[in-house]
């Protein structure tokens, strides 16, 4: 994957309420190919970033409760002085949706401002 725009990123999450299956693997595969540094593993993907100092990592943390809000989409983050780790899982249907991989790339997309 180069720098530029991935496309998921100028996607927008729709709303889940379940009664959808998860995606299978060959569609998570190709989301996973369209994603940089992410692990994905069983129901959930996920991410460390590494920052200078707390207050980089606070801000960080901050833009994704941002981009959650907008997406109305939200992951599980374990926040440390310098790190957060960053984990996406679609509940309401027990797997992964395209809304893990649209906010995934939204998140990537704050380092290439």
């Amino acid at each position: 994957m180069n720098q530029n725009i991935c496309e998921l990123a100028t996607k927008q999450c729709k709303p889940c309420e379940g009664g959808v299956p998860p995606l299978d693997d060959a569609e998570i595969t190709g989301f996973m190919q369209q994603i940089e540094g992410w692990q994905w593993q069983d129901k959930h993907i996920s991410k460390t970033y590494v920052f200078k100092n707390y207050y980089q990592t606070m801000a960080f943390v901050n833009a994704v409760a941002w981009i959650s809000h907008r997406e109305d989409h939200h992951p599980d983050m374990l926040v440390g002085y310098n790190q957060c780790a960053v984990t996406y899982t679609t509940h309401a249907i027990g797997g992964l949706s395209e809304n893990d991989f649209i906010c995934a790339a939204k998140i990537d997309q704050l380092f290439l401002i």
